[in-house]
């Protein structure tokens, strides 16, 4: 077999930029990196110094698709370190913003980053052209999930109603009661999508995977859970360390993160769908079974389907915050600094995102360490493309490109996040 390299300068529809490698010897593959080459970003050097108070805002930053996982990771670390539990009414409202947050990121991935793939199309535009209806379902499903983040964050990107403690303000039951309309369309909209999305065309490409996630007895993970795995993780969000590890590789600027002693694994919907799937609401499950998933799925390209079946659900939830709404005596708890090391984890739309902070007795940041679902997945993907490519090695370049950038794709990477793509090599030698 001949020496071939192939580029493809920039990985279109993930957030980021990064390249990948593959080096094919002898008719097998011998090596896959998936490069990140985005400059690191230096949030957790930033924070060092600052005020307890400021972090949500910093590492909203981090995110303009998903700041409510920094937002409220970095809050809840706070909170944890400073010995302070918000109340149920002003954590349910955390959980509603946080249903707007996944609408809005699970409909931008499902519908404009993810569908060209299986339609043939090289993005949402062309894609519109044929299918104007999909692309403006899409688009107001979004634009619901926006509604939510402006009407509790204050605003719809980096939102600023937030704080360490709960809000700034609350809103009113009117307020609340008048997003109720969008929602019941979202909901059978959601629903269609699902159908929808199980009518696609799936490659056979099952795999073993150690699932990680937050789980609940109550609920299905979003704010609150210890954080569990199919393979015997099941501990408190202090316990994150002990379990999954940080590693430097040359190839990349973002870190690896693999569980200790055992190698990569997978957060984001697949994980958490798998994990919880009987604390998914009764429609929720309904709409998965009619769209043939069973209580686990283990194929990334049906990952879409899988977060068809979030968004619903997430419809769902956010109607149920609504109709239960009783505003809280207070926007917010006081919360006064003391020494100490404060650890959060809520779940990104991406998969779980880590926080923890060490303070000093005035409440000023010693040490910071932030951990996003795109470094824990990275090895993972590394080893889901070295099967995929292996059973394609026939396939002329430009279609072997085309199918490995989809099963980046599956796991909606955002590189900006992770960097502490894609450029395709192929090297046949």
């Amino acid at each position: 077999m001949k020496s071939k390299t192939i580029k493809v300068d920039y990985l279109a529809r993930v957030e980021g930029e990064g390249s990948l490698y593959i080096k094919l010897k002898g008719g097998a593959v011998e090596d896959v990196q998936l490069r990140i080459f985005e400059p690191p970003r230096f949030f957790e050097a930033l924070l060092r110094g600052r005020d307890f108070t400021e972090a949500p805002d910093i590492t909203a930053r981090i995110c303009g698709i998903c700041p409510i996982a920094y937002l409220l990771g970095a809050s809840r670390a706070m909170e944890n370190a400073c010995g302070v539990e918000v109340p149920a009414s002003l954590d349910r409202l955390r959980r509603l913003i946080y249903c707007g947050e996944w609408i809005e990121s699970h409909a931008l991935h499902l519908f404009m980053l993810h569908a060209p793939d299986f339609l043939g199309y090289q993005d949402a535009v062309q894609m519109a052209r044929d299918h104007p209806e999909l692309v403006r379902r899409g688009l107001r499903i979004k634009q619901i999930g926006n509604r939510i983040m402006a009407l509790l964050g204050g605003r719809e990107i980096h939102p600023i109603n937030l704080r360490v403690g709960g809000f700034f303000k609350v809103p009113g039951k009117a307020a609340l009661k008048a997003l109720r309309d969008d929602l019941h369309w979202g909901l059978d909209a959601a629903r269609e999508t699902v159908r929808w999305a199980a009518t696609l065309p799936f490659p056979e490409f099952e795999q073993e995977y150690e699932f990680v996630a937050l789980s609940d007895e109550e609920e299905y993970a979003i704010v609150n859970g210890r954080l569990r795995s199919n393979q015997g993780i099941d501990c408190p969000v202090d316990g994150y360390d002990d379990h999954l590890i940080e590693e430097q590789v040359a190839h990349s600027t973002a870190l690896h993160t693999v569980v200790a002693g055992r190698g990569g694994c997978v957060l984001g919907p697949l994980a958490r769908f798998s994990l919880n799937f009987d604390r998914l609401s009764p429609l929720a499950r309904e709409a998965a079974r009619e769209a043939g998933l069973g209580t686990t799925c283990r194929n990334p390209f049906k990952s879409i389907i899988v977060r068809g079946v979030e968004i619903l659900y997430a419809f769902e939830e956010a109607l149920r915050l609504i109709d239960a709404y009783e505003p809280p005596d207070a926007p917010a708890v006081p919360v006064e600094p003391r020494a100490g090391t404060g650890y959060g984890c809520t779940e990104a739309p991406r998969g779980a995102c880590y926080h923890r902070y060490t303070l000093d007795e005035s409440g000023v940041i010693a040490d910071a360490r932030i951990v996003a679902p795109t470094a824990a997945n990275q090895k993972t993907i590394e080893r889901d493309l070295r099967c995929f490519v292996s059973d394609r090695l026939d396939l002329p370049d430009e279609d072997l490109r085309w199918q490995c950038e989809q099963a980046v794709r599956n796991y909606d990477p955002c590189i900006s996040c992770s960097a502490h793509f894609l450029t395709l090599e192929v090297d046949r030698s």
